[in-house]
């Protein structure tokens, strides 16, 4: 029995058998046994810190009263890094972000924004032994956290760093898990064909005191590599993600970008959204958004 649970080993382990296919059917997932395997198997309390746990609620964290294992396994944020809004994300929303990742056993995986490694792990346990994960944050501690939390795994190796900067060596899926204004050269350059980019795009909220920065508008994406800079896109739903921070240049566009990137949003139809142009000239009439080097289009990837 795990201390101060009401569990013993057997009872933890329906209670996350039940955590996963509960979050598959919430992120309308039919059938993926491989992915419920991953959340079914991979104990989420073994990141989240010492207690007390705190969970995100409107208005702020909430302590809660018991560190029970078996309370890891609802479909809430815990903190991490309260003081910069960093937290374990929704486990729904990584159920369908991972689902149409495909990370299929033996890919090469590059996780960016780790934390503290909980969904490296799930994607660690997806592509087996002899796929490999890299595990990149740029917060120091956090990176240690992880570095600790993974070292049983053989498959996986964490570095701190610039996501921006990574991957170095061509990579089958980039999973991010902060929001961003615009991809990284690095991310579409470096991404097999065939290979998938999961990312949330977003613009910054105001900030207010000194807190994290989140998303005032999100949304992920997954991005497939066709051809040399043909990319395909599906939207993937709402997402309000913490912001880049670290050595943002690259995933930062300018003043006038970001104004016209919250036009978009605003204006809605992302959804409809079906490539990404990558330094090819756009067509304005077909755009939902147009960047500097790149575009998002309504059109089907030929």
């Amino acid at each position: 029995m795990a201390p101060d649970s009401l569990f013993d080993d057997r009872g933890l382990a329906t209670v996350r058998r039940a955590y996963a296919v509960q979050m598959l059917a919430l992120a309308g997932i039919g059938d993926d046994p491989a992915l419920e395997d991953a959340f079914a198997t991979v104990p989420r309390e073994a990141f989240l810190g010492p207690p007390p746990w705190q969970i995100a609620r409107p208005g702020g964290y909430v302590p809660l009263p018991k560190a029970d294992p078996a309370l890891a396994y609802q479909d809430v944020l815990f903190a991490l890094a309260p003081g910069r809004g960093v937290n374990n994300g929704s486990p729904s929303l990584h159920a369908l972000w991972l689902h149409r990742a495909g990370c299929a056993p033996g890919s090469r995986v590059v996780h960016l924004g780790a934390g503290t490694g909980y969904y490296t792990a799930l994607i660690a346990h997806l592509v087996g032994a002899t796929g490999q994960v890299t595990a990149v944050e740029c917060d120091g501690s956090l990176a240690d956290r992880a570095r600790a939390n993974l070292s049983h795994l053989p498959n996986v190796t964490v570095i701190e760093g610039d996501g921006a900067r990574w991957p170095q060596d061509e990579a089958d899926c980039i999973y991010v898990n902060f929001s961003v204004e615009r991809p990284a050269p690095a991310w579409l350059d470096r991404l097999g064909i065939g290979g998938r980019l999961v990312f949330p795009l977003g613009i910054p909220a105001p900030q207010r005191g000194s807190g994290g920065r989140h998303a005032l508008h999100g949304a992920g994406l997954c991005v497939r590599r066709q051809g040399e800079g043909a990319f395909s896109v599906r939207w993937l739903g709402g997402a309000i993600f913490v912001c880049a921070e670290g050595g943002t240049g690259d995933l930062i566009g300018s003043e006038a970008e970001r104004e016209a990137l919250k036009n978009a949003f605003e204006r809605g139809g992302i959804e409809f959204v079906r490539s990404l142009r990558w330094r090819q000239r756009p067509d304005p009439t077909r755009s939902w958004f147009t960047g500097s080097g790149w575009s998002l289009s309504y059109d089907e990837v030929e």
